[in-house]
């Protein structure tokens, strides 16, 4: 009996792995091709000196609709991090709770001196309007740069709160992205919960995978070409296929497929772990710097996810933007900067870590359009990726199922009820 030609996915990240995992839930056979030697992309989990080491410091929110129709959430055994952030302004460290963590939240955080009473009605007024507004009519407002829509906002809202925070979702200072995502992010930090899987964001990637046949991921299988029916491998070697979509990041899809056009700009980040003996005080809020240290954002994962250490000491995770290389002098300093954003001192601190990542995420530069298409009539595949969509795990999922099922809609049969379902599926998104 011979086998129907599989359609080959190229890339096992999120986007190649949710596709996959689609077209196999229509009955599809299925074949991921990995460059690299482990299933991700850039969702990746190391473990060093018995510390788990994410690929930077990422985390998953419970609110992004496609994740709850991803995964079973449950089964990530997840390890929730406080809600709410700590800001360093003028050298001193300010508690903003979240609004809706609890009853006395939004009294607390009228309270908290991280900016003025004015500035505090604006941001409640500005928190709320994402929160109440549905996806749609948020999708629906003019898209500008996230500082030019902030510009009605009192200044030290901006400068102390907004864009501190932000810098470190989107990955650049100033921020510049989409208006329209960077809204869409803020409802999404409003309504759900940050949290980190106990085995670390590998675990994201791992439960998509467990739902695909054992034969249909191959590692350490890049890819040199890609045609409408046939991939060749690295090692000259071709491959027939029923069709071929390529969920690579976007500047080795731009390669692959140069009917694509420019590649987005990258935006990148350094993280580094540090080891350090627990001590009084400590907690899991992430800790934001408005003081311009260059530390985009630290937090000590250990105390929201325990399992991240097995020797009982704390894990840090410390970003800074992408600036190359840094010199041991300067990771002294920023030991330092760090161990004195979380009231203590970096004496005993060690690094286990870095994780250098120059292209993190596809730049999000407005107006930015939400939906690229991920059919590529002039090359004859399909594309899916962050770049088709927002620069997000929800983007990132969201743009391997809409690969899948307009790959499906050409199929023989199957158009009215993938796109049926698709439908519901999006329904119960919104």
């Amino acid at each position: 009996m011979t086998l129907e030609r599989p359609v080959v996915v190229v890339g096992a990240g999120l986007a190649g792995l949710a596709c996959a995992v689609r077209l196999q839930r229509e009955g599809v056979r299925v074949l991921v091709l990995e460059a690299g030697d482990a299933i991700g992309g850039r969702v990746r989990t190391d473990v060093v000196d018995g510390f788990t080491i994410d690929r930077g410091f990422q985390v998953l929110n419970t609110a992004y609709p496609a994740l709850r129709t991803a995964v079973d959430l449950a089964a990530l055994d997840l390890r929730a991090l406080p809600r709410g952030v700590r800001i360093r302004r003028k050298g001193r460290l300010h508690d903003v709770p979240h609004p809706l963590s609890s009853a006395g939240a939004p009294l607390r955080a009228a309270g908290s001196g991280a900016i003025g009473l004015r500035g505090k009605v604006a941001l409640a007024r500005y928190a709320a309007g994402v929160v109440v507004s549905s996806p749609r009519s948020v999708k629906a407002r003019p898209d500008v740069p996230a500082a030019e829509a902030w510009a009605a906002l009192p200044r030290d809202v901006v400068s102390d709160v907004l864009e501190p925070f932000l810098s470190g979702v989107v990955l650049e200072a100033p921020v510049t992205a989409s208006r329209v995502f960077t809204d869409l992010m803020m409802r999404m930090f409003a309504l759900g919960t940050s949290a980190v899987p106990a085995a670390g964001m590998r675990a994201l990637p791992g439960a998509l995978a467990r739902r695909l046949p054992a034969d249909a991921i191959q590692l350490e299988a890049g890819v040199d070409r890609v045609g409408a029916t046939s991939v060749e491998l690295a090692d000259g070697t071709v491959l027939p296929a029923r069709a071929v979509v390529v969920a690579t990041d976007p500047w080795s899809a731009r390669d692959l497929v140069p009917d694509l056009g420019p590649a987005p700009e990258p935006r990148g980040v350094t993280t580094f772990y540090f080891a350090a003996p627990r001590w009084r005080g400590a907690d899991g809020k992430l800790v934001v710097d408005a003081d311009g240290s260059g530390i985009t954002n630290s937090v000590v994962l250990t105390e929201s996810a325990p399992e991240y250490s097995t020797d009982g000491r704390a894990l840090i995770a410390t970003s800074v933007l992408d600036r190359g290389p840094v010199p041991a002098a300067d990771v002294a300093v920023l030991r330092d900067l760090a161990a004195d954003l979380h009231g203590t001192t970096g004496e005993r601190w060690e690094l286990v870590a870095t994780r250098e990542i120059p292209r993190a995420l596809p730049a999000m530069t407005a107006p930015h359009p939400l939906r690229r298409p991920v059919h590529v009539p002039g090359a004859g595949v399909w594309v899916a990726g962050d770049h088709r969509d927002t620069s997000s795990i929800q983007g990132a999922l969201v743009s391997g199922r809409r690969a899948a099922v307009s790959l499906l809609g050409q199929l023989d049969g199957r158009a009215s009820g993938v796109v049926a379902r698709h439908r519901a599926d999006t329904e119960r998104q919104r």
